[in-house]
């Protein structure tokens, strides 16, 4: 088994801030899993992952003009159903990895300063997957993407999950 999970998140910034929402073909999550995820290219990615392996979001942009970047990575539940806004528990946010040799950890809110990791003109983002996920219950996760400046500019998906195989 790989000791990394590589999820590229690919968004249609222009289309996504016109729309206000990652779906309608805005967003297409993809990874590098070889343990059977599904639903490949759409925001409803599940990654199969197992406990240990190291799971990294990337975001790249498809206008070159607008950047995009990931604003925050929380997780919800670990439920088979993803939880409407009455029953949902207090999210979990991942926490930022040690810096990587070479790494430059960054603080703050726009695209140089976030919770994530400079590498090159990317902001990635990664975690551990912890050895207390139950197998076979996705734990969804909600994917929060700034796409350019402004009072609007950060939307969000519940959609994706990591399911451990």
């Amino acid at each position: 088994m790989q000791d990394r999970i590589s999820i590229v998140v690919m968004v249609d910034a222009v289309g996504a801030l016109s729309d206000r929402t990652l779906h309608n073909g805005n967003l297409s999550l993809v990874d590098d899993s070889s343990a059977g995820s599904r639903l490949q290219g759409t925001p409803d990615l599940i990654t199969a992952v197992v406990p240990g392996q190291v799971v990294q979001w990337t975001p790249i942009h498809v206008d070159v003009q607008t950047p995009v970047e990931i604003q925050a990575i929380e997780f919800l539940s670990g439920g088979t159903v993803p939880l409407t806004a009455d029953q949902a528990v207090p999210p979990h946010p991942v926490e930022p990895p040690a810096p990587a040799p070479g790494a430059v950890p960054t603080t703050g809110a726009d695209a140089m300063a976030s919770n994530g990791y400079e590498n090159h003109d990317l902001l990635v983002w990664e975690g551990v997957v912890p050895y207390d996920m139950t197998p076979g219950v996705p734990y969804r996760y909600r994917l929060s993407l700034r796409l350019h400046e402004g009072p609007n500019s950060v939307l969000h998906i519940d959609s994706p999950a990591l399911l451990r195989v």
